[in-house]
């Protein structure tokens, strides 16, 4: 449901955007977020400029539940280019070392890939949005000043190696968040010895969503042309939908009243720690909530209806 407020609408909801290349997701939240006419609008984590594919945008009261869409993992397609090194990992940087691929075989490089699986530690690449007292380092690193990062422990689920066409070649990675590709990728080059950098890359997974529902901005820009805010809102998914992983809890009328008040209620049959999602009834969405040690339910994250 939509409510108009002047210019713009409350509209609530979350739209699967098929990033393009070349645009921050920044610019590509933007660009969203006038077409649909949202008061609010989020999304739930940065994909690079060089690289596309699924960006979820939280619109309205969806932008409540964009943390833990955050802190979901992530499947990527990857394109590496092995013999050459940028400044950014990237395609995006210069080229600042180039070798041969010698002794580089597809074995090996199964071999050093699955060396990554599991949990691992991984330093942030001077060219991230990563903070250093109060600065964003992508910012030093344009200013040619590098600083020490603490490695980040982080997970690979699952890496695969999909093609090999020397120099090229495609990865799939399953990954926690948190996981820098590029950094991946570099240190997969410089355990080979030849060095690699990211030539393309994809996102195709985040958390419950996959590709399948992606929308592109020019089919976005379409709609609203020809069907207008109608048939843009018939792209929206649940605002629940991004939370399938959490126990769901179904509350009496007079239990939801006494929860939207910010009051812990007990609930039979709740489960015992953690997260859940909080029902009012069979089918109205209230929002996010965590089980106390004394197993009341208390509220989190409720949306406004």
């Amino acid at each position: 449901m939509a409510r108009r407020h002047g210019n713009q609408r409350r509209v609530n909801g979350i739209l699967l955007l098929d990033k393009p290349a070349g645009l921050t997701s920044n610019a590509a939240l933007q660009k969203v977020k006038r077409l649909f006419r949202a008061r609010k609008a989020g999304h739930t984590g940065s994909l690079d400029p060089l690289a596309s594919g699924l960006l979820p945008i939280c619109l309205g009261e969806a932008t409540k539940v964009s943390a833990f869409l955050l802190d979901a993992d992530k499947h990527y397609w990857v394109l590496c280019k092995l013999g050459e090194r940028t400044t950014t990992a990237d395609a995006e940087g210069e080229v600042i070392e180039t070798r041969t691929l010698d002794g580089v075989t597809e074995k090996r490089l199964r071999q050093v890939m699955q060396g990554y699986l599991g949990e691992i530690e991984q330093i942030p690449p001077m060219y991230s949005a990563v903070k250093h007292q109060g600065q964003r380092l992508y910012k030093l690193a344009r200013a040619g000043v590098e600083v020490v990062r603490e490695p980040r422990s982080i997970t690979i689920h699952e890496i695969r190696l999909l093609g090999f066409r020397p120099p090229l070649a495609e990865i799939s990675v399953h990954c926690s968040k948190g996981t820098y590709v590029r950094t991946l990728v570099e240190d997969i080059g410089a355990e080979l010895g030849c060095g690699a950098h990211v030539a393309d890359l994809r996102r195709l997974g985040v958390g419950p969503y996959d590709d399948t529902g992606m929308v592109t901005l020019e089919t976005l820009e379409q709609l609203a042309a020809t069907g207008g805010e109608p048939a843009l809102d018939k792209l929206l998914l649940p605002m629940e939908s991004g939370l399938t992983q959490w126990p769901e809890v179904r509350l009496s009328g007079d239990a939801a009243f006494y929860l939207r008040q910010g009051q812990p209620v007990l609930i039979a049959h709740a489960p015992t720690h953690g997260w859940v999602r909080l029902y009012e009834g069979e089918t109205q969405f209230l929002g996010m909530g965590e089980i106390l040690d004394d197993g009341r339910v208390a509220p989190r994250r409720l949306l406004n209806r």
